[in-house]
């Protein structure tokens, strides 16, 4: 079993920066992906980034250019920059650990950008 604990979310202008930091624990190590997704309400989750066990990245087209996701694998630690936001990016964002066929998600935390 993977716990997964997202913090870091929270209220910001429009054009301010976050970062978002999940804490992974239990039966996790470096052969599993992450990633970062997001729902905003009334909307489909979505995924933002995510990084496979060989450290290859993927980016939502939204997000490229303006979020970086970066993975600490000795501390089971990953993160979300987040820079030039946007009112659009406002959604509840989720951290995800999957090795087929196991899959954990966090509990979400808050991001909301303000015009």
């Amino acid at each position: 079993q993977v716990q997964l604990v997202e913090s870091g979310g929270g209220l910001v202008q429009a054009g301010g920066s976050l970062r978002l930091s999940c804490a992974a624990s239990g039966s996790i190590d470096n052969t599993f992906s992450m990633g970062w997704y997001r729902q905003a309400p009334g909307k489909q989750r979505e995924l933002v980034a995510r990084i496979t066990n060989i450290g290859s990245m993927e980016y939502a087209d939204s997000v490229k250019g303006r979020f970086t996701i970066s993975r600490d694998s000795a501390q089971n630690m990953l993160y979300l920059q987040m820079n030039s936001l946007k009112p659009d990016d406002t959604a509840v964002y989720y951290c995800r650990a999957n090795k087929w066929p196991r899959e954990s998600w966090g509990q979400g935390t808050q991001v909301t950008v303000s015009s």
